[in-house]
């Protein structure tokens, strides 16, 4: 296989790790540079040949030979070949634009800053954090973990080797290289927001339609905004509608309702106007004192404010807990 020749060179780099450190009289691995035993060093302990290989092809060896902390989402080394094999990339030969992409998604199962256990997630049962890869406007990448059956990352990756230990942080091995996300990605996997979907999709089926399930998919669409109601905004506008499903509603009248949801850019909270945002659906208001949206009938959704900034490679999503309407008659 081709990423051998750079497995080779990078027990060379680990080696001679090796040597520097054991001549150091840093013993206790706090302070800047080189650790002693780096999340690179527990990747080759754990033969993850593929995943060494694709760090120093885009060079990313000394970045995670730094003092972190990190914790790392550790493909396989069937997942690389899987990857590598959709999508026909050769670690020995790749373009400045594909370096860029796979050192993209490699980052995007790094996150820096935090140290975090198996036991950590868990106790968080599911969230949000911040990855050290980057999207629209150079905003950091997120990732989306919950714990109901395991360890699952952004809907589509398992942790199947947990805490393995370096002096700069922890790494568990995934069985899925974690593919940089999108809106959908976020959408689809939180449960909470499957109301969501399920509004997306029967949207999809009537004519004109955006199509909002291709587009909020496509890596390379956007970039959006989605203001996304909770599943508890859904459950309380069918109360305020009287009506018992969404299907209640013609397809039409929902995809009015879902236009005013989305703006055409990315715009992180911190970026919120005090005033008008103009979606695709028409305009409405926002208050960013009080992170609060107006719509056209005067109704009023606060924007939850641990649950803003999602951030995928074609948009961000701010999770509401109010669904905006269109002008009502």
């Amino acid at each position: 296989m081709k990423i051998i020749s750079k497995t080779f060179k990078l027990l060379t780099v680990f080696l001679m790790v090796l040597g520097i450190t054991a001549c150091s009289d840093d013993d206790d691995n706090n302070g800047p540079g080189v650790q002693a035993t780096t999340v690179v060093d527990v990747a080759l302990a754990n033969n993850l040949t593929s995943l060494a290989a694709a760090l120093e092809a885009t060079d990313l060896v000394a970045t995670l030979q730094g003092s972190g902390p990190f914790t790392v989402f550790a493909p396989d080394n069937d997942a690389f070949d899987a990857l590598l094999t959709a999508t026909g990339l050769d670690l020995n030969n790749l373009s400045s634009t594909e370096e860029a992409l796979v050192r993209n998604i490699l980052l995007n199962h790094v996150i820096v800053g935090q140290n975090l256990s198996s036991t950590d997630l868990v106790n968080a049962g599911s969230g949000y954090t911040n990855v050290a890869a980057t999207g629209p406007n150079g905003e950091n990448l997120s990732l989306y973990f919950n714990t109901a059956n395991g360890v699952e990352i952004n809907g589509q990756s398992t942790v199947t080797s947990a805490n393995l230990t370096a002096t700069n942080g922890t790494v568990h091995i995934v069985d899925t290289v974690i593919d940089l996300p999108t809106i959908a990605t976020f959408a689809t996997s939180n449960p909470s927001l499957s109301i969501l979907v399920d509004a997306l999709v029967y949207a999809d089926t009537g004519m004109p339609t955006v199509p909002y399930i291709n587009t909020v998919s496509d890596s390379a669409a956007g970039p959006f905004t989605v203001f996304a109601p909770s599943n508890d905004a859904f459950v309380d506008l069918l109360a305020e509608l009287n009506i018992s499903a969404l299907t209640d509603l013609d397809t039409a009248t929902v995809d009015a309702v879902l236009t005013y949801h989305i703006v055409t850019d990315n715009v992180q909270s911190s970026g919120l106007p005090n005033g008008t945002v103009t979606t695709i659906g028409g305009d409405i208001t926002a208050d960013n004192t009080n992170f609060t949206l107006t719509d056209p009938n005067g109704r009023v959704s606060n924007i939850v404010t641990t649950l803003v900034d999602i951030q995928g490679i074609n948009g961000v999503v701010h999770v509401i807990d109010k669904v905006i309407l269109s002008p009502q008659p």
